[in-house]
């Protein structure tokens, strides 16, 4: 009934108008047209079709009464006028109504993320975005060559390919501080697959990481930051592959919950690598080598192009600094672990502590 109403006034008005212009032959003036444009951002708000508003402007211009050559070019005139600043106000609406949109996304984006807003409104405003946050979800983090946000080919190209894949399955695809984001129900591991593996490709062998699945509000700020850790624990240790799950670095993050008993453990282990000519650079990239590779000498020495006699020389040159066997499995481990904690914690390129 309201729509019926707007629809008829403004269309009330234009046909007044366009018989007085008609018969004077003039023009519309600058508040004739602005009224017109008032008009369409008042239709465009109630949510009445363009195509229809602009089917009733051309019937009620129709209805004016006949005239002469002059007024009949000077009704078509008139009717250009008022239709284009109608449409004019009517997509002005519209470009609000989306910029107002965009702006309750990106507010509604880093409230998820960060956990603001309460989490019981914040999983009121959820809905509005497709996501019920009463079961548990996942997040996965990709990122790439250069920064994206929601308007770059990159993320588009993503969206369009994981909605056109799983349609409305409560996924949420956005972009925050320069990374892509795919936020999905927990029992649906396969969104995130898939949007690790689109990601991957369309940001030329960009990482993505991908935390656990988290129940409640909160559940997605926890698998979010996650998925960073596991980001940053893969720069700084070096890690390998383009997916990355949280699920398989637990262990890092334990071993660096006590920041300063790691750092103790790094410097009394490996800190006699000091000693070595060319310093311990070269002993520790050994032993990372060595490690990694399961332990097997002909393949380290692959690695590291060296014959296998240059590798055992390093490794009993590692056993008399530091009284560590790395072929002995009780000194091994604790050598491992030493290796793990320098890495964390940027030894000895950096500070221990």
């Amino acid at each position: 009934m309201a729509d019926r109403e707007i629809s008829g006034s403004h269309l009330a008005e234009y046909a007044g108008t366009l018989r007085d212009a008609c018969a004077t032959g003039r023009r519309l003036t600058r508040a004739e047209l602005e009224a017109r444009r008032a008009d369409g951002e008042r239709a465009a708000e109630a949510g009445l079709p363009l195509r229809a508003l602009i089917r009733d402007h051309l019937a009620a211009a129709q209805k004016v009464e006949p005239a002469p050559a002059p007024a009949s070019k000077s009704l078509l005139a008139v009717v250009e006028q008022a239709v284009d600043a109608f449409v004019e106000g009517y997509e002005r609406s519209q470009r609000q109504a989306v910029r107002q949109e965009e702006a309750a996304r990106r507010e509604f984006i880093d409230d998820l993320l960060y956990g603001r807003g309460g989490l019981g409104r914040l999983a009121e405003r959820a809905e509005r975005f497709g996501l019920r946050l009463s079961q548990a979800h996942a997040v996965a983090v990709a990122v790439g060559p250069e920064p994206y946000d929601n308007g770059h080919p990159v993320a588009r190209r993503i969206e369009e390919a994981v909605l056109g894949r799983f349609g409305n399955r409560q996924i949420l695809l956005a972009t925050k501080d320069g990374r892509l984001i795919c936020v999905a129900p927990g029992d649906q591991p396969d969104v995130l697959a898939y949007f690790a593996k689109q990601a991957h490709a369309a940001t030329d062998g960009g990482r993505v990481a991908v935390g656990r699945s988290h129940p409640g509000p909160g559940g997605v700020v926890h698998s979010y930051e996650e998925a960073l850790n596991a980001l940053d624990l893969a720069e700084r240790m070096g890690l390998e592959g383009p997916v990355l799950h949280a699920c398989d670095l637990l262990v890092y993050p334990v071993l660096t919950r006590d920041r300063q008993a790691m750092a103790d453990l790094v410097e009394s282990v490996l800190g006699p690598l000091r000693g070595a000519r060319g310093g311990p650079r070269p002993l520790m990239d050994t032993l990372t080598a060595y490690f990694d590779s399961g332990c097997v000498a002909t393949e380290t020495a692959r690695r590291l192009s060296l014959s296998v006699r240059a590798l055992t020389y390093r490794l009993e040159r590692i056993h008399t600094l530091t009284g560590a066997d790395p072929a002995d499995p009780v000194n091994r481990y604790t050598l491992q672990t030493a290796v793990i904690g320098a890495r964390l914690l940027g030894w000895p390129g950096e500070a221990a502590a």
